[in-house]
This record gives C-alpha cells, sequence and structure tokens, in this order.
C-alpha cells in the first residue's frame, strides 16, 4: 500500500504495458491524501503543492526536440475550483512534412467502446465484452482520455483523431476513490503521457474533495506509480479479494 508525495516527480520513467488489476496484484494508496477538506484554506493548499510542479515535470519529459511544444492550459484563477469536465492540448508537434499532431487531454468521458477495445488489444490486455466495457465508463466517476489528432497541411476539416489513451476512477463521490485501466498506446509510451493522465486524474479528484485515492498495480508497474509518489502504506493494512469458485 502506498503513499502519495505531492512534491515535483523525477522527469525520467516510463510507461509499463501491463493491465492495473491481474490476480497478483498490489493495492497502492496515498495515505497523506486523507487528510480533511472541511477547511477552504486546506483544500487550497494541496491543490496548489500538487500543481505547482505538475506542468514542469511534464513538459521535461515529454520535450524531445524543438519541433515539440507543450501548450499549457489556461490559467485558472485559485479562488475557483477547475470545472470539470475539462479539454486541452496536452502536447503540440510539427513534423517535417508540416503535418500537426496534437495530443487532447479530455476528463470528459467521451470515448467509443469499440476504440477503447481497439486500445486494450494493442496493450495485450484479455479482451473484455463490449457491454461491460461501456457499462465501466458510465459508471465510473471520471473518465480520462487522450486522443491523437493529426492536421496534415492543405487538408483543413479532414483531421484524424485516435485514441492512444485512457485512465478511469471510480468513487463514492465522499470520500474514496480508486484508479482503474490506466493505459496507453505502445507507440506513445515513454513519452509522459501515462504520467499526465494519472496526475491529472489525482488532481480532479483532489478538486472534488476526494481524500482517500488507490490503485492495485501490477509487480511489473508498481516502480512506475512509486514515481509518481505512490508508497506502501506504513500501517501495513492489506487488501483482500473474493474469487467465485469456478
Amino acid at each position: 500500500m502506498l503513499i502519495l508525495n505531492l512534491t515535483p516527480l523525477p522527469s525520467s520513467f516510463s510507461v509499463a504495458n501491463c493491465p492495473l488489476f491481474i490476480q497478483k496484484t498490489q493495492l497502492l494508496i496515498p495515505s497523506n491524501l486523507s487528510y480533511s477538506f472541511s477547511a477552504t484554506e486546506t483544500r487550497k493548499l494541496k491543490t496548489f503543492q500538487l500543481k505547482a510542479g505538475f506542468w514542469e515535470s511534464i513538459k521535461s519529459g515529454l520535450i524531445k526536440n524543438n519541433t515539440t511544444q507543450v501548450v499549457d492550459p489556461p490559467n485558472i484563477d485559485e479562488e475557483d475550483e477547475e470545472p470539470l469536465p475539462q479539454e486541452f492540448v496536452l502536447v503540440e508537434k510539427t513534423e517535417p512534412d508540416g503535418t500537426i499532431e496534437q495530443i487532447i487531454f479530455s476528463s470528459g468521458g467521451d470515448i467509443d467502446v469499440y476504440d477503447l477495445q481497439a486500445l486494450c488489444d494493442k496493450v495485450g490486455w484479455p479482451r473484455r465484452p463490449l457491454s461491460k466495457l461501456a457499462a465501466a465508463l458510465k459508471n465510473s466517476y471520471i473518465v480520462a482520455s487522450l486522443h491523437s489528432v493529426r492536421k496534415s497541411p492543405g487538408s483543413e476539416g479532414n483531421e484524424q483523431k485516435r485514441l492512444i489513451g485512457m485512465a478511469r476512477a471510480t468513487s463514492d463521490h465522499a470520500f474514496n476513490a480508486t484508479i482503474w485501466d490506466v493505459l496507453v498506446d505502445p507507440g506513445y509510451q515513454g513519452q509522459g503521457l501515462g504520467k499526465a493522465l494519472v496526475e491529472k486524474l489525482i488532481r480532479a479528484l483532489l478538486q472534488k474533495d476526494i481524500g482517500n485515492i488507490t490503485l492495485f498495480a501490477d509487480s511489473k508497474v508498481v516502480d512506475f506509480y512509486r514515481n509518481l509518489g505512490f508508497e506502501a502504506d506504513p500501517e501495513g493494512i492489506k487488501g483482500m479479494f473474493w474469487y467465485p469458485n469456478y
């Protein structure tokens, strides 16, 4: 079980290519987020601390050459909570042939289940029924996505949009939330996009006054979440699982 450290994150990391929830998993919890949000000042302080290092850490991981531009979202008054859902350009890159690719972050949950199934196939996840995928998206508290939008020179109005990343969270809408299904297209891994998804999801949950955030991580991706600030629960609480006997 892990604690989330809200100090600025290291710039070097890689996005693992494994599902969060399989038979051998470890419960990770950010126990230092278990504070009361009853005081407005406390909420603003925690939100500000998380915002402080976000864009610097993302920029350092995303910028690979001088054709890549990290686009800052609009400034938000610290007196106001960030509205949800939100959508903005996270990264913009110009290719040698003049094609512009934008990576667009959205927390609106507008994801086509067929696109999601195709993305799951790319990362090697077991196939799940489309009806259950649709139900999981519908019943999630927040669904964050990344889309690649490519614009070729002289092709106005003919954009190519493709789902390349997703993460979602379930919640009791009061105290607790659990992050599920963090995945990034293998062709876009190692660029900081998985990190951006998780950080933005945590920010959104904090702004909804959700103080206890957990996730289940396969042993192969525990280090990825440690680099995001998650640490094992110091109280040694163990997660328990019930599986049907058939």
